[in-house]
């Protein structure tokens, strides 16, 4: 975790504020440290960012949660008209 917070220059108590905000729930290693993601730390530099800007913890977690559900519903939704778009493939008129 103290390495984390330093690459984020933040303090460990804001990274376990994410993990009690349900934002990033760290692996644990054996001796029982956090262990993040490089995903994981994305989205805690994201909400340290959207924290700087005056947001709420709270609802910063909630902004980011949302972004990342929009992102993933707008890659479903792209696959799902590359597939469509091969199966009925343009009729060239004659």
């Amino acid at each position: 975790m103290g390495r984390a917070a330093e690459m984020l220059d933040v303090t460990p108590a804001f990274l376990r504020g994410l993990d009690a905000a349900r934002l990033i729930v760290p692996q644990r290693s054996p001796g029982g440290h956090r262990r993040y993601s490089r995903y994981q730390l994305r989205l805690a530099q994201r909400a340290r960012d959207l924290v700087d800007q005056g947001t709420p913890m709270e609802a910063a977690c909630r902004i980011i949660i949302l972004e990342d559900q929009l992102a993933e519903a707008q890659r479903i939704n792209a696959q799902l008209q590359k597939d469509r778009a091969a199966q009925h493939p343009p009729q060239n008129p004659a």
